[in-house]
């Protein structure tokens, strides 16, 4: 519901993010359903810290080593052709605070990259869903859906995670200092049984509230919160990485963390505007 009898239409809203949510969409054939259940967690973080690290292109290494140790231990949990000096990609902002990250990584996506951990028959499916993709689609935008992984971010607190699985984030801040998620795995309807277990395996391995990822940004994120708590002279962080460079983003610069702050300033300036 919106009181809001000036609010623009959902489309006008959503700007540059609206693209990406296609590409989201055209992954299902027979469109796209939530699967059952959900995942709900807290922190004790303030709730724009958790947009941030969802907008990030840098942190997961360093953050999440353990998983990708996991993953070199783990015989067949990299795809093929994966070369971790050609990940490409980038930062984009969107327009409205909206704001998306793009880039290539090494895991399964079931659609649609394979990884021999999912053995022939994994590889047999894999294969039809990108031959469906092509042919619905075309070449071009069948790989970019298959072969490349997405976060995006809807101003002020909504993330799709278009990742080794499929995510919906939201959360609510409760006061300065704590904030509420909850978290829903996105599929293809109809889609192929075996596909679907490793979706739900790769969304609980990595993003759920015991997974390799989640915990680890609960606890960054807290300790953030600790620092700028016993350091209040600190008035920022520093998010300039890319200034530089506006039109040619990589993946480790922040122009899709700025597009979050620019827009918050807009409106949280313009009652400061307003009374003076």
């Amino acid at each position: 519901v919106n009181f809001d009898p000036e609010a623009v239409d959902l489309k006008t809203y959503l700007a540059g993010a609206a693209e990406y949510l296609d590409v989201v969409a055209d992954q299902g054939e027979h469109g796209m359903e939530v699967t059952p259940g959900e995942q709900a967690y807290s922190m004790r973080a303030n709730w724009k810290l958790l947009y941030e690290n969802s907008a990030d292109g840098y942190h997961a290494i360093t953050a999440h080593a353990s998983y990708f140790d996991y993953l070199r231990a783990t015989v067949g949990v990299f795809r093929e052709d994966f070369n971790p000096h050609e990940v490409g990609g980038g930062g984009k902002s969107l327009g409205n605070g909206h704001a998306v990250i793009e880039y290539q990584a090494p895991w399964g996506r079931p659609v649609a990259q394979w990884v021999p951990q999912w053995g022939e028959s994994g590889k047999e499916e894999v294969g039809r869903v990108k031959a469906e993709l092509a042919s619905r689609l075309g070449e071009q935008r069948a790989d970019r859906i298959a072969n490349w992984n997405r976060n995006i971010l809807i101003f002020p607190n909504l993330i799709i995670n278009d990742i080794m699985g499929l995510t919906i984030r939201t959360f609510q801040p409760i006061n300065p200092g704590y904030l509420e998620v909850t978290a829903w795995s996105l599929a293809p309807r109809g889609e192929h049984q075996e596909m679907r277990a490793w979706r739900q395996y790769n969304f609980n391995e990595f993003l759920g509230p015991a997974g390799f990822a989640t915990p680890d940004d609960v606890e960054m994120l807290e300790l953030c919160q600790q620092a700028y708590q016993n350091m209040p002279e600190v008035g920022w962080n520093d998010i300039s990485k890319g200034m530089n460079r506006p039109d040619n983003n990589q993946g480790d610069d922040e122009v899709q963390m700025r597009s979050f702050w620019i827009r918050w300033d807009e409106l949280m300036g313009a009652a400061r505007h307003e009374k003076v």
